[in-house]
């Protein structure tokens, strides 16, 4: 893990440094690249501190979640459901738009959890679709597509 960390850590630096421009205007004087670079550098004092516990002896806990249990078996439908949804969502997000493809995801992955109630589920996703969208919109200003229902939205 440590190691995983330091090259992710150093891949960002590198990133940071070779691809992405500098400063445009002077009203941005640091630039687009000292946000990258502080997560890389993060990164490696979160490996190097990681290291020095691993080397004096520390370990990881156990899984000690309160209602997990070890012993039973994956469970391969829900993980291949919510799968499933995701994919669905990612398939269709440009053609329907993130309206009716984010109601897809959000009500398969309730049902895909077990959550049988499904008018109350199709009703929560279209809401958190169409939150999501507008927050997206005019909170942060990125436009998600509209797909079928542009000119309505």
């Amino acid at each position: 893990m440590c190691a995983f960390l330091a090259l992710v850590g150093g891949l960002v630096i590198f990133d940071a440094t070779t691809r992405i421009g500098s400063a445009i205007n002077t009203a941005d004087p640091i630039g687009p690249k000292a946000v990258p670079i502080l997560l890389g550098v993060l990164l490696l004092i979160i490996a190097a501190i990681y290291g020095v516990d691993v080397a004096r002896g520390g370990a990881g806990e156990p899984e000690a979640g309160e209602d997990v249990d070890l012993s039973t078996p994956i469970d391969w439908r829900t993980v291949l459901l919510l799968i499933g949804a995701f994919l669905v969502n990612a398939v269709l997000i440009d053609r329907l738009g993130w309206v009716i493809s984010g109601t897809i995801l959000f009500w398969g992955s309730a049902f895909a959890l077990g959550n049988r109630h499904y008018v109350r589920n199709l009703l929560i996703a279209v809401a958190m679709s169409l939150i999501t969208f507008y927050t997206f919109a005019i909170g942060l200003g990125v436009d998600l597509p509209a797909g079928v229902l542009q000119g309505i939205l």
